[in-house]
Protein backbone atom coordinates (compact mmCIF):
# COMPACT_ATOMS: atom_id res chain seq x y z
CA UNK A 1 0.00 0.00 0.00
CA UNK A 2 2.90 2.57 0.73
CA UNK A 3 6.42 2.75 -0.02
CA UNK A 4 8.55 2.75 2.82
CA UNK A 5 10.54 6.13 2.72
CA UNK A 6 13.33 7.12 5.34
CA UNK A 7 11.41 8.40 8.47
CA UNK A 8 12.89 11.39 10.48
CA UNK A 9 12.14 11.10 14.26
CA UNK A 10 12.29 14.01 16.58
CA UNK A 11 12.40 13.75 19.66
CA UNK A 12 10.80 16.73 21.44
CA UNK A 13 11.82 18.23 24.87
CA UNK A 14 9.70 18.88 27.29
CA UNK A 15 8.95 18.39 31.13
CA UNK A 16 6.37 15.12 32.68
CA UNK A 17 5.69 13.59 29.18
CA UNK A 18 6.86 12.01 25.81
CA UNK A 19 6.26 13.69 22.62
CA UNK A 20 7.78 12.33 19.31
CA UNK A 21 7.44 13.74 16.39
CA UNK A 22 7.78 10.99 13.02
CA UNK A 23 7.75 13.07 9.60
CA UNK A 24 7.11 11.15 6.15
CA UNK A 25 5.38 7.61 8.18
CA UNK A 26 4.07 8.10 4.83
CA UNK A 27 5.53 9.24 1.60
CA UNK A 28 3.65 12.51 -0.10
CA UNK A 29 1.85 10.69 -3.05
CA UNK A 30 0.82 7.95 -0.66
CA UNK A 31 -0.33 10.30 2.03
CA UNK A 32 -2.53 12.56 -0.78
CA UNK A 33 -3.85 9.10 -2.25
CA UNK A 34 -5.23 8.38 1.59
CA UNK A 35 -6.09 11.90 2.13
CA UNK A 36 -8.85 11.94 -0.95
CA UNK A 37 -10.11 8.19 0.14
CA UNK A 38 -10.62 9.13 3.66
CA UNK A 39 -12.82 12.54 2.78
CA UNK A 40 -15.23 10.04 0.30
CA UNK A 41 -15.21 6.75 2.55
CA UNK A 42 -15.51 7.88 6.38
CA UNK A 43 -19.27 8.45 7.43
CA UNK A 44 -18.12 11.95 8.81
CA UNK A 45 -20.77 13.40 11.40
CA UNK A 46 -20.89 16.75 13.62
CA UNK A 47 -22.32 15.99 16.89
CA UNK A 48 -23.59 17.65 19.59
CA UNK A 49 -21.62 18.47 22.93
CA UNK A 50 -21.84 20.26 26.62
CA UNK A 51 -19.86 23.31 26.23
CA UNK A 52 -20.68 25.69 29.93
CA UNK A 53 -23.69 24.22 30.16
CA UNK A 54 -25.07 24.30 26.51
CA UNK A 55 -25.00 21.96 23.36
CA UNK A 56 -23.20 23.13 20.65
CA UNK A 57 -21.83 21.42 17.50
CA UNK A 58 -18.20 20.55 17.71
CA UNK A 59 -16.20 22.94 14.94
CA UNK A 60 -15.08 20.07 13.08
CA UNK A 61 -16.66 16.49 11.73
CA UNK A 62 -15.59 13.42 13.44
CA UNK A 63 -15.32 9.84 13.29
CA UNK A 64 -15.15 7.03 15.94
CA UNK A 65 -13.76 4.02 14.70
CA UNK A 66 -12.34 0.61 16.74
CA UNK A 67 -13.24 -2.89 18.09
CA UNK A 68 -17.12 -3.73 19.01
CA UNK A 69 -15.63 -2.96 23.14
CA UNK A 70 -14.07 0.07 22.46
CA UNK A 71 -16.47 2.62 23.70
CA UNK A 72 -15.42 6.23 24.39
CA UNK A 73 -16.99 8.90 26.14
CA UNK A 74 -16.21 12.65 25.95
CA UNK A 75 -17.89 16.12 26.76
CA UNK A 76 -21.58 14.45 27.10
CA UNK A 77 -20.62 12.09 24.28
CA UNK A 78 -20.72 8.28 24.39
CA UNK A 79 -19.43 7.26 21.27
CA UNK A 80 -20.05 3.85 20.03
CA UNK A 81 -17.42 2.45 17.33
CA UNK A 82 -18.26 2.14 13.16
CA UNK A 83 -16.42 -0.81 12.38
CA UNK A 84 -12.85 -1.13 11.30
CA UNK A 85 -12.21 -0.51 7.36
CA UNK A 86 -10.38 -2.07 4.98
CA UNK A 87 -8.44 1.13 4.68
CA UNK A 88 -8.09 2.20 8.26
CA UNK A 89 -6.83 -1.22 9.06
CA UNK A 90 -4.02 -0.36 6.75
CA UNK A 91 -3.05 2.80 7.78
CA UNK A 92 -3.41 1.60 11.81
CA UNK A 93 -0.77 -1.50 10.81
CA UNK A 94 2.11 1.17 9.81
CA UNK A 95 1.03 3.27 12.66
CA UNK A 96 1.66 1.11 14.85
CA UNK A 97 4.70 -0.09 13.45
CA UNK A 98 6.40 3.18 13.86
CA UNK A 99 4.60 3.96 17.60
CA UNK A 100 5.64 0.66 18.70
CA UNK A 101 2.31 0.36 20.41
CA UNK A 102 -0.89 -1.67 19.82
CA UNK A 103 -4.72 0.03 19.33
CA UNK A 104 -7.91 -0.83 19.72
CA UNK A 105 -9.54 2.27 18.39
CA UNK A 106 -9.20 5.46 16.51
CA UNK A 107 -10.66 8.89 16.79
CA UNK A 108 -10.87 10.72 12.65
CA UNK A 109 -11.17 14.49 13.09
CA UNK A 110 -12.26 16.59 10.14
CA UNK A 111 -10.84 20.74 9.34
CA UNK A 112 -12.69 21.95 6.40
CA UNK A 113 -11.26 25.38 6.85
CA UNK A 114 -9.21 27.48 8.98
CA UNK A 115 -12.73 28.13 11.47
CA UNK A 116 -12.75 24.48 12.26
CA UNK A 117 -10.59 23.89 15.30
CA UNK A 118 -10.47 21.75 18.69
CA UNK A 119 -9.99 23.50 21.70
CA UNK A 120 -7.66 22.96 25.26
CA UNK A 121 -8.12 19.62 26.57
CA UNK A 122 -6.03 16.92 27.98
CA UNK A 123 -6.94 13.48 26.72
CA UNK A 124 -7.28 11.90 30.47
CA UNK A 125 -10.81 10.10 29.92
CA UNK A 126 -10.38 7.17 32.50
CA UNK A 127 -10.79 4.38 29.67
CA UNK A 128 -7.96 5.57 28.12
CA UNK A 129 -6.09 4.50 31.30
CA UNK A 130 -3.09 6.20 33.38
CA UNK A 131 -0.86 6.83 30.84
CA UNK A 132 -1.96 6.39 27.34
CA UNK A 133 0.02 6.37 24.38
CA UNK A 134 -1.96 8.06 21.82
CA UNK A 135 -0.59 8.31 18.19
CA UNK A 136 -1.85 10.79 15.82
CA UNK A 137 -1.32 10.73 11.77
CA UNK A 138 -1.59 14.15 9.66
CA UNK A 139 -3.05 14.14 6.42
CA UNK A 140 -4.08 17.33 4.10
CA UNK A 141 -3.13 20.67 4.99
CA UNK A 142 -0.25 21.76 7.57
CA UNK A 143 -1.95 23.28 10.76
CA UNK A 144 -0.63 24.37 13.54
CA UNK A 145 -0.93 22.35 17.26
CA UNK A 146 0.23 23.58 20.80
CA UNK A 147 0.78 22.44 24.21
CA UNK A 148 0.52 23.71 27.44
CA UNK A 149 1.62 22.99 30.51
CA UNK A 150 -0.91 22.84 33.23
CA UNK A 151 0.50 24.00 36.62
CA UNK A 152 3.56 25.90 34.30
CA UNK A 153 1.25 27.67 31.80
CA UNK A 154 4.70 29.65 30.57
CA UNK A 155 5.90 25.98 29.03
CA UNK A 156 4.64 26.10 25.72
CA UNK A 157 4.94 24.36 22.30
CA UNK A 158 4.06 24.70 19.37
CA UNK A 159 4.52 22.93 16.31
CA UNK A 160 3.31 22.14 12.75
CA UNK A 161 2.22 19.22 11.78
CA UNK A 162 2.57 18.48 8.14
CA UNK A 163 1.00 15.71 6.24
CA UNK A 164 2.29 11.86 6.35
CA UNK A 165 3.96 13.07 10.20
CA UNK A 166 2.71 10.81 13.03
CA UNK A 167 3.09 12.65 16.08
CA UNK A 168 3.60 10.40 19.10
CA UNK A 169 1.87 11.58 22.61
CA UNK A 170 3.05 8.95 25.72
CA UNK A 171 3.86 8.93 29.33
CA UNK A 172 2.63 11.48 32.11
CA UNK A 173 1.67 14.17 29.04
CA UNK A 174 -1.44 13.87 29.19
CA UNK A 175 -1.87 14.48 33.23
CA UNK A 176 0.29 17.63 33.20
CA UNK A 177 -0.17 18.86 29.19
CA UNK A 178 -3.14 20.14 26.94
CA UNK A 179 -3.79 20.83 23.65
CA UNK A 180 -5.24 22.11 21.02
CA UNK A 181 -5.91 22.94 16.95
CA UNK A 182 -6.67 26.57 17.21
CA UNK A 183 -8.34 28.29 14.35
CA UNK A 184 -6.50 30.55 12.27
CA UNK A 185 -7.31 33.58 9.89
CA UNK A 186 -4.83 32.06 7.30
CA UNK A 187 -6.32 30.59 4.22
CA UNK A 188 -5.73 26.94 4.68
CA UNK A 189 -7.21 23.35 2.94
CA UNK A 190 -9.02 20.66 4.23
CA UNK A 191 -7.34 18.60 7.02
CA UNK A 192 -8.13 15.17 8.74
CA UNK A 193 -6.08 14.09 11.86
CA UNK A 194 -6.63 10.44 12.57
CA UNK A 195 -5.42 9.47 16.63
CA UNK A 196 -4.84 6.35 17.51
CA UNK A 197 -5.68 4.96 21.10
CA UNK A 198 -6.19 1.61 23.18
CA UNK A 199 -9.43 1.59 25.14
CA UNK A 200 -9.34 -0.49 28.46
CA UNK A 201 -13.41 -1.15 29.09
Amino acid sequence: MYIATPITTENIPMENGTLVLLQDVFPERESQKLFVRLLDEISWQQPLIHVAGKKRRIPRLQAWHGDAKARYHYSGLSLAPAAWTELLLLIKTRVEQVSNTVFNSLLLNRYRDGQDSVGWHSDDEVELGINPTIASLSLGATRSFRLQHKKRPELKIKLELQQGSVLVMAGELQHHWRHQLPKTQKPVGERVNLTFRRIYA
